[in-house]
Formats: C-alpha cells, sequence, structure tokens
C-alpha cells in the first residue's frame, strides 16, 4: 500500500467483498425460491419434499448476507485523541476532537444516505431523532466538566443508552460500521455497556497515548476484559508525533531515536501477550504508531493526500487484509458450507422420490411401514443427544456455581494484597475536612467498584473456559451422533427405494454428509437472527457468550456492586475519624482502611455468594438450554420433514395418478437448478480466494 492514505485499496477490496457478498445473497434467495416453488407445484402432483427447514435457512442466511457488516469497536481512556483518529479514518470531522460529545455514549457510527442521529435512552422514553449540529451541541460538554464528572464518578448522560450516528460517507457505506465506547476511566457501569458489545465486532481498535504509555487504567481493562478472550485487538499508539515535541532539542535525531526506542520497549513489554495468535507472535501486525491530527488535518485539506509517516497506511493495510481476506473469506465459507447442505438435502429427497413414483400405494405404504423403526432410531438419537446435552448442562451449572462461591468466600484471605491497587490515595487532612471528604468517599467508591467488577471479571473468564470446553466436547459428540443419524437415514433410503446408498468417503469434515442439525450444533455454521445486544453476532457457532454476558451483566453485576460496595462505605470511615492527623497517622489510616474494609467485606461475601451463585447458576444453565432447544428443534424438524415427505407422496397417490414423465421432468429440472446456484456460490467463493492469494 502506498503512502497515501489507504482507502482506495482498502474502499475497492470491501467493495469486492460487498459485490460477492451481494452476489451469494442472490443465489441463495434463488435456491429457496427454486425450492418454495418446487413445493408448491409438488402439492399438485407427487407431493412436497417437505424442505421448509432448508427455505428458510438460505433467506436467513441470504438476509444476513445483504445487510453484513465490518463492525469495530473503538476503546481507550479518555483524551487519548479517539475522536481525532476517527475523524482521520472516516476523512472528516464529524465527531469534535477537543470536547468528545460521545465521551459518555456508546455510540454506533453507521452508513445513512442523510445526516442523522438517533438518541436511545435508558428507560421506555421513545428514541430520539435529531441533527447532527443539534447532537453536537447537546451532548457537547467541557473539558472542566468533563473532570469533575469522572472525579465524582458520574455519568454525563446518565439517562442516554447509546446514540446511533448515520453518515453517507463511502467506508461506511462499503460495510464497515464503527462503535465509539466510553473512556475506560469512565463508570463501571458504562464499561459494562461497552463489554456488551465486544463480543459482537470484528475487531477492537484500542487507542493509547504516547505521552501516557500504558497506564494502570489501560492495563487493569486490557487484564481484566481483553487477555485469554479471543478477541482482535489492534492497538493504535497515537500522538507518536508528540514525542519529538517532548524533546529539549526536537531536531536531535539520536535522542529522538532513544527516547522512540524506549517508549517501544515499554509499549511491547505490555501489549505482546495481547498480540498472540494461534502460538504465533503478530506484534508487528497489531501494534501501530500513529500521527492522528496531522492525518486528520491532511485529509480535511485533500482526501486522498499522502500520509506517509503517520502511521495511517500501514495500519489501513493490516485491517485491510484482517477483515477483507480473513473475516470475510471465513464467512463466507460458513454460507458455502450451508448452500452445499442444502443441495446435498434437496439431491436426497429427489433420489429418494423418484424410485417411489412408480410404486402402488399398497406397496408404498408397506415400505413407509417397514422404516418405522429406523425413524425411532432417529428419535433415540435425538433423546441420547438432548441427555447428554442437559447432563453436561447441570454439570457445569452446578460446578461452575459452586466455583463462584467458594471464588467468593474466599476474597477476604488475599484482600489486602489485591485493594493496595485500587484504594484512592489517602490524606488524612482532606478526609476530616468535611469540604472535601465526600470526594474521598466518592473515589473509594469507585475503587471498590473497579476491585469487585475486577475479581468478577477474573473469574468469569475461568468459568468461559470451562463452559468453552464443555461445547467443544459436545460439538464432538454433535459429530458421532450425525454420523450415526446419517447411517440410519441411508437406511431408510436403502429400505424404501431397494437402491444401495453410495457414500463417499474421501470428503472434508466441512463437505461431509452430516446432518444439518449436526453441522450447526458443530459449529460449522451460524444463523443468528441478532442478538442480546441488538446486533448480528459476528462470530461463527452458537453465540453463548451473549446469553452469559446478559445475565452477568444485567442481573449479577449491578447486583453484586449493589450487596457489596454500598453497605460498606459507611462503616469504613468510622474508625478513620477518630485517628487524628500526622504523617504517621496517615500511614495508620491506609492500614486501618483497608483493615476495616476487609472486615465489613467478609460480612456480606456470604450473601453474595448464596444470592449470586444463583445467578451464575440459571446463567450457565441457560447457555445450554438455549443449545438444546435449538438442537433439538432442528433434529425433530429434519425427522418430521421425512416423514411429511413420505406421508406427501402416499396422499398424493391415493388421491390421483401421478405422472412419472412429468415428474422426473419437475425433479430433474429442481435439482439442476438448485446446483447451477450452488456453482454460481462455489465461484463467486473461489474467485475471491484467488484474488487474495
Amino acid at each position: 500500500m502506498t503512502g497515501k492514505f489507504g482507502t482506495d485499496s482498502f474502499i475497492n477490496d470491501l467493495e469486492r467483498v460487498v459485490q460477492v457478498r451481494t452476489e451469494v445473497a442472490v443465489s441463495l434467495n434463488q435456491i429457496a425460491d427454486t425450492i418454495n416453488a418446487a413445493e408448491i407445484a409438488g402439492g399438485n402432483s407427487s407431493g412436497k419434499l417437505s424442505l421448509e427447514r432448508d427455505i428458510e435457512d438460505m433467506r436467513i442466511a441470504s438476509k444476513n448476507l445483504r445487510s453484513g457488516v465490518f463492525r469495530l469497536m473503538v476503546l481507550g481512556d479518555m483524551k487519548r485523541g479517539k475522536s481525532t483518529f476517527l475523524n482521520a479514518l472516516i476523512g472528516e470531522k464529524i465527531l469534535p476532537s477537543d470536547v468528545n460529545p460521545c465521551t459518555a455514549l456508546l455510540t454506533v457510527l453507521r452508513y445513512g444516505s442523510q445526516k442523522k442521529v438517533t438518541v436511545y435512552f435508558n428507560d421506555s422514553k421513545s428514541p430520539q431523532d435529531m441533527g447532527f449540529d443539534e447532537f453536537k451541541h447537546k451532548y457537547t460538554i467541557d473539558p472542566a466538566e468533563a473532570k469533575r464528572l469522572e472525579q465524582d464518578n458520574k455519568p454525563a448522560f446518565p439517562d442516554v443508552s447509546h446514540a446511533i450516528v448515520e453518515y453517507p460517507l463511502a467506508l461506511l457505506e462499503k460495510g464497515i460500521e464503527i462503535v465509539d465506547s466510553p473512556g475506560l476511566n469512565d463508570t463501571e457501569a458504562r464499561n459494562e455497556l461497552s463489554l456488551g458489545y465486544i463480543n459482537n465486532c470484528h475487531a477492537i481498535l484500542f487507542v493509547l497515548r504516547a505521552s501516557q504509555p500504558c497506564t494502570l487504567g489501560e492495563r487493569r481493562y486490557l487484564e481484566n476484559y481483553i487477555k485469554g478472550r479471543g478477541l482482535s485487538v489492534f492497538f493504535l499508539i497515537n500522538a507518536w508525533d508528540q514525542v519529538k515535541e517532548a524533546l529539549i532539542d526536537p531536531d536531535d535525531d539520536e535522542e529522538l531515536r532513544d527516547s522512540e526506542a524506549r517508549l517501544r520497549k515499554v509499549f511491547q513489554a505490555n501489549l505482546s501477550e495481547y498480540c498472540i495468535v494461534d502460538g504465533q507472535n503478530i506484534y508487528n501486525e497489531r501494534v501501530f504508531e500513529l500521527s492522528s491530527i496531522q492525518a486528520l488535518r491532511k485529509r480535511l485539506k485533500n482526501p486522498q493526500a499522502d500520509l506517509e509517516g503517520t502511521g495511517f497506511p500501514e495500519f489501513m493495510s493490516a485491517l485491510n487484509i484482517f477483515l477483507t481476506r480473513e473475516r470475510a473469506v471465513a464467512e463466507l465459507r460458513q454460507v458455502r458450507t450451508l448452500a452445499r447442505q442444502v443441495g446435498n438435502n434437496t439431491k436426497e429427497a429427489i433420489q429418494r422420490r423418484i424410485p417411489l413414483l412408480e410404486k402402488g400405494v399398497e406397496e408404498l405404504r408397506s415400505r413407509i411401514n417397514s422404516v418405522e423403526p429406523e425413524f425411532n432410531k432417529l428419535t433415540n438419537i435425538r433423546d441420547q443427544f438432548k441427555t447428554e446435552i442437559l447432563q453436561t448442562r447441570d454439570n457445569q451449572a452446578h460446578g461452575i456455581s459452586e466455583s463462584f462461591r467458594s471464588y467468593v468466600l474466599k476474597l477476604g484471605d488475599t484482600f489486602e494484597t489485591d485493594f493496595l491497587r485500587y484504594q484512592p490515595e489517602l490524606n488524612m487532612l482532606d478526609f476530616l475536612s468535611s469540604g472535601k471528604r465526600e470526594a474521598f468517599n466518592l473515589a473509594l467508591q469507585k475503587a471498590f467498584e473497579q476491585y469487585v467488577t475486577d475479581k468478577f471479571a477474573a473469574w468469569s473468564l475461568t468459568a468461559e473456559k470451562d463452559i468453552n470446553a464443555a461445547f467443544a466436547k459436545l460439538s464432538s459428540s454433535a459429530a458421532k451422533y450425525g454420523n450415526s443419524y446419517s447411517q440410519i437415514t441411508n437406511q431408510i433410503t436403502e429400505k424404501l427405494t431397494g437402491e444401495k446408498v453410495r457414500v463417499n468417503a474421501n470428503i472434508s469434515s466441512e463437505e461431509d454428509h452430516s446432518p444439518g442439525w449436526a453441522k450447526w450444533a458443530m459449529g460449522l455454521f451460524s444463523l443468528s437472527r441478532g442478538n442480546l445486544a441488538g446486533f448480528a453476532m459476528a462470530g461463527a457457532g452458537f453465540d453463548w457468550k451473549s446469553i452469559l454476558l446478559n445475565y452477568f451483566t444485567v442481573f449479577g453485576i449491578s447486583a453484586l456492586l449493589g450487596t457489596l460496595v454500598t453497605p460498606i462505605l459507611g462503616p469504613i470511615a468510622i474508625p478513620l475519624l477518630g485517628l487524628g492527623v500526622g504523617f504517621l497517622q496517615a500511614d495508620q489510616a491506609r492500614k486501618e482502611l483497608v483493615k476495616t474494609a476487609k472486615k465489613e467485606l467478609v460480612k456480606y461475601l456470604p450473601k453474595v455468594a448464596n444470592e449470586q451463585s444463583k445467578t451464575v447458576y440459571d446463567a450457565v444453565k441457560e447457555c445450554f438450554d438455549a443449545y438444546e432447544r435449538e438442537v433439538s428443534l432442528r433434529i425433530n424438524d429434519d425427522i418430521q420433514s421425512r416423514k411429511s415427505e413420505l406421508d406427501n407422496l402416499l396422499k398424493q397417490k391415493e388421491n390421483h395418478e401421478i405422472s412419472r414423465e412429468n415428474e422426473l421432468k419437475r425433479l430433474h429440472k429442481l435439482e439442476t437448478d438448485v446446483f447451477a446456484e450452488l456453482q454460481t456460490i462455489e465461484t463467486a467463493y473461489n474467485n475471491l480466494l484467488v484474488y487474495y492469494s
């Protein structure tokens, strides 16, 4: 990529992805239309093939592709230049970069033909549409007010949930959607809101600042909310140009090199562990030194300006490769797997139907009755897999809730050491001054909130790993059950038709003949209709993390904070007031603070362990219940469709004479038309692979 901004190449690649998505979406919808038309026609001839599930899956997949976007989430502390970076990325000064009105709002920036902002509220109040200028004016706060709110641990706009900003920009039109989060040093409630969107984003753009390398708050956030969660993170070290400006002699090249080298060591020491993917260190593909203000100034004058030296061309190149060459290909691979499954289902249904067209009513009825034992075996497989899922559910729900209970009860054992990093600076003169006591109490409250949420986050990571391992095991079981299921359905076909089913042993796991429900249960494709955060899921397979996150954030963390933080603050202050003033007393006061806090904390831990372990139990249980419901539904649909397919044919034969010749033509045409569209999908997918190879 050249020193120009790099959007030409990026937008061209995004446009190619959009074109392929559209082309494949059209083919998926055409497959659905073709099968649906054949089912209608079959109702007046040999009967429907009962492919309703396949029609629905194709339509959902088509819709998902058409509406699909690459969602990027921007994270970072306040005053890291997030708005300046976003403006430079977009090429227009959309967000005020001096005072960011979105500091305390989670803001989603997406394409719209007209500039428009919609503000959503926390209560039942209807969303409010407003003009762009009105939004800037109404939700802008000055720096002094922002600082005061931060110190008081209060949100700037407590009644506002988030805002949707629509803007007619090429980058957004080609399928980029940006989620601008509140600052990491905002309230814990706002941090939880940001967490609710993380799993629904393709990549996180974590903005840091060269003049404040990896602060305690940033390290805390990375350690507790990013580490070990399998997220794709790009680290953007903003204001790199200010490294030179901060030197005594900005023209001293040697001093500049030494200063930059020291900074790079600091960032590498703190960020390297977050840049390991599949055992490979990709630090150079994930960490970028940016000069956003220089890039913005140049782009405002000329959108196609040469941005060599700002870091943007290198970053855009890496982001382009990640989104269009990795994520887009993975997304289309899932769709291809699903389309192949539907094609196989259609072909197999036709192959079952054709030999039965010449059978008489009595013989057909006899053959249908003969396969009833096999259908019972399919039902048994469903029940066996369901039992395994529910057993896994019960074991995981019990084990994880008990691990939470034990974890909570042991918090007091390490509290004195753990809380050192959170406790506010204790100035006895300030504390004894009634005018400053409230500020101290607020700081202490925020410290406790951070401590509690961090401890909860650390435990939840362990829980997620346990659940992930359980689902991996269920995925393996789904493959085994699916294999047994396919063997039985082949037996059904052989009994019905009198013909041997040919099985190709030399096929990949992606192309195997496992039933569709098994492929879904194995995570080979996803058909999410949207999740709890309001977005279509970004990942593959079953989206259990959103279920878990919803329980923990909505039902768990708020109650956790209310139970542990609020009752403790009052009793802590009582022994501190009697210590007096002085240097020695200040040190004693810090010890007394921790000692008293631990004493009060331990009082409430059993209550938290008992109450919140139930929330944990319910959360884990719902993850597996949701999985079981979908698996059982898909197996039931498959069994019922196979039975209905036969019943439909028998009913038609009982009612009227069927023209075998006409049916052969109709069914062969159906198969030909479906596989013609499948070939279009294959060609589009392979062409994309060739283009990016």
